[in-house]
């Protein structure tokens, strides 16, 4: 594992946008998945079935689009009102690649840059991974690569829980108005083993972000589960799946109404398409269950301005460090034993595995 990165006096002269890919067509489906699952021991079959997830949608995952339109925005922020950065765009697993993006950079001059990473919360697989891949990317674009430092996490900051707040109220008022008291927020986050959830604050800062959008929406009825674990049966993973939480809820009379939260993702990618609104969704209908969801953040205006301020903090180095709710902000350098990667249980030889967006 890398050194913790430090302080530097070099001044930040450029954003990069730092996210995991995905397929534009289908011809990108089976090398995309091919290249995330590389050295992983995930079964063929596997592989194949999460490729007709793609395939539903003509092999094409939004949150490449999603990208697009978050940088010309945060361009155009920036552009107004300040820092006046160029932003760049790098991906861990598609076109463009961080590698190519950091080469592009070393040859425009940047020198140093902030990182503004697609995933709001703590874990190996949302943030020590990030920082492993931005140090490769770095080794492979050679020595005048631009140092790169990761933007805090913030999943409790106001920018992201408003307009989340906002999101969650719109869902709600597709029930009728004597049906909204009754409805109980189901707040979803991607399923991680448990032995990475141990090494993190994964399951914290959910919770933290799901009281923080349920006070804002008046809402007391909720609950945290997860979705699209992957892994072998015999590695225990976050519980319950959306899924089988939707079937309990319709055996035990407890609720019919519910909107799902996303909490856990920023954009409405495969596996919000496919897991919520194509599985879930026709998991609610089965059981007869009323299910509305709720979108992602996206690219909500309150959202981009949170990231400029976010660099903000950083490049003008203000002390305060806005933050909601009881756990406070994230450093902004994660110490060099923050989130590792779980060991892999001895017995089962199996390693850990990643679930494409």
């Amino acid at each position: 594992m890398p050194a913790a990165p430090q302080q530097s006096a070099q001044p930040y002269d450029a954003v990069l946008i730092v996210s995991f890919g995905g397929p534009e067509k289908h011809e990108d489906v089976l090398p995309f998945l091919e290249y995330v699952l590389r050295g992983k021991n995930v079964p063929r079959e596997r592989l194949l079935e999460v490729a007709e997830h793609y395939y539903h949608f003509d092999g094409k995952s939004p949150i490449n689009d999603h990208n697009r339109e978050l940088l010309s925005l945060l361009e155009k922020q920036l552009a107004a009102n300040g820092p006046h950065l160029p932003v760049y765009w790098g991906n861990r697993n598609w076109h463009p690649f961080l590698a190519d993006t950091l080469r592009r950079m070393a040859g425009d001059g940047i020198g140093r840059a902030l990182a503004f990473v697609t995933s709001a919360y703590g874990s190996y697989s949302s943030c020590r991974q990030y920082l492993d891949d931005i140090e490769q990317a770095r080794q492979q674009a050679g020595e005048r690569a631009p140092v790169i430092d990761k933007i805090r996490s913030y999943y409790n900051h106001a920018g992201f829980i408003e307009p989340m707040a906002e999101n969650v109220t719109a869902a709600l008022n597709q029930f009728a108005k004597e049906s909204r008291l009754s409805v109980e927020l189901v707040y979803t986050a991607h399923s991680i083993p448990i032995s990475m959830a141990n090494t993190s604050k994964y399951v914290a800062q959910l919770e933290q972000a799901a009281q923080l959008v349920s006070e804002r929406v008046g809402c007391k009825k909720t609950r945290l589960v997860f979705q699209s674990r992957s892994g072998p049966p015999s590695q225990p993973w976050l519980e319950p799946d959306i899924c089988d939480y939707l079937r309990e809820l319709a055996r035990s009379g407890a609720g019919r109404n519910v909107v799902v939260v996303p909490i856990g993702f920023l954009s409405d990618h495969i596996e919000v398409l496919f897991d919520l609104d194509i599985q879930a969704s026709e998991v609610a209908r089965q059981v007869g269950v009323n299910m509305a969801r709720a979108a992602t953040v996206g690219v909500h205006p309150r959202f981009i301005e949170m990231i400029r301020e976010l660099i903000v903090e950083r490049v003008d180095g203000l002390e305060e460090r806005p933050a909601l709710g009881s756990l406070g902000a994230e450093p902004d350098f994660c110490s060099a034993d923050c989130c590792p990667l779980p060991q892999r249980p001895a017995m089962t030889g199996q390693p850990q595995t990643a679930r494409p967006k």
